[in-house]
């Protein structure tokens, strides 16, 4: 996959279809607007995302920066979905007053030589958001795309938006984040090292910390598969600070596999959240750390 970053001045030679959006956790209604370019492909166009970075709520001071997606996360998603080229168009107080008109003719058509267009119905860019949908409709047979757009998805008959999934994800709901997203909850890092206690009591883990801007679930124990080398493992992941062992609030993630004894620091892993299992909790020894975290595994292992 073709990445186009950090510049405004770019130009895409093979006629494009391109799907506009945030992609704030590349949830299903976004998942509906890159099968729609992936489907174009068969037609000999390149499938290619267009966002911002950053998201248009950072830039204006509507968000705390902890993101559903990471920048990386994102880019994994895409490349697996099939999509060609994807282009973070920089956000700054110059290109958030772009006119939407400029937008459309200079961006859209011009550089990435769009054929077909696809967004959410409820699409605003431009200068104050005045550009829509509507406007890039009336403006396609001059600049020579089509445009689709798409409704609200909806599941469990409500209407999925960013918003409400991460209310979700900061409650532990993991279940309903998975039917909200289409998929798991993930988060990609680096595996650590840690304090090696597990391994003295008999459980080897992997520490992961996760990025500095990923929106976390509440701190706790949660049924989960990691993801290393394309092969998927079961386990179950400590989410926090790990309280009995340590006094640093470092926010990690120590994950205990089932089938899998192998030691990878420094190797890049995905971990799935599925399910919420208890909280964190200090122990008063290790002893009764050990005994929970035998009860823990016996109990994941039946799922």
């Amino acid at each position: 996959m073709e990445i186009i970053a950090n510049t405004i001045q770019f130009y895409i030679e093979r006629p494009t279809a391109v799907a506009i959006g945030k992609f704030d956790g590349v949830h299903v209604g976004h998942r509906r607007l890159l099968e729609e370019i992936i489907e174009r492909k068969k037609s000999g166009l390149a499938a290619c995302v267009f966002t911002f970075d950053p998201p248009p709520a950072v830039l204006f001071g509507f968000s705390d920066g902890k993101e559903l997606t990471t920048r990386e996360e994102k880019r994994a998603i895409f490349e697996r979905m099939g999509v060609d080229i994807l282009v973070e168009f920089p956000l700054n107080k110059e290109t958030a007053a772009m006119p939407p008109m400029e937008f459309a003719t200079q961006v859209l058509a011009r550089q990435m030589n769009a054929e077909f267009v696809v967004a959410g119905d409820d699409l605003s860019f431009g200068d104050k958001g005045a550009g829509d949908a509507e406007l890039l409709k009336r403006l396609g047979p001059d600049l020579g795309y089509s445009l689709k757009t798409i409704e609200k998805v909806k599941v469990d008959d409500k209407e999925v938006s960013s918003t409400d999934i991460r209310t979700l994800v900061e409650h532990g709901k993991m279940e309903q984040v998975e039917r909200m997203l289409g998929a798991p909850y993930m988060i990609m890092g680096t595996v650590a090292h840690g304090n090696r206690i597990g391994r003295t009591l008999g459980f080897p883990t992997l520490n992961l910390l996760p990025p500095a801007d990923k929106l976390m679930p509440p701190n706790g124990v949660y049924d989960s598969y990691v993801t290393f080398e394309g092969k998927k493992y079961k386990g179950i992941s400590n989410v926090g600070y790990k309280p009995t062992v340590t006094d640093e609030k470092v926010m990690g993630i120590e994950t205990y596999l089932y089938d899998f004894d192998r030691e990878i620091y420094g190797e890049n892993i995905e971990v799935e959240l599925y399910s919420f299992r208890r909280p964190e909790k200090r122990f008063n020894s290790l002893d009764e750390l050990k005994a929970q975290l035998d009860e823990d595994i016996r109990q994941g292992m039946r799922r």
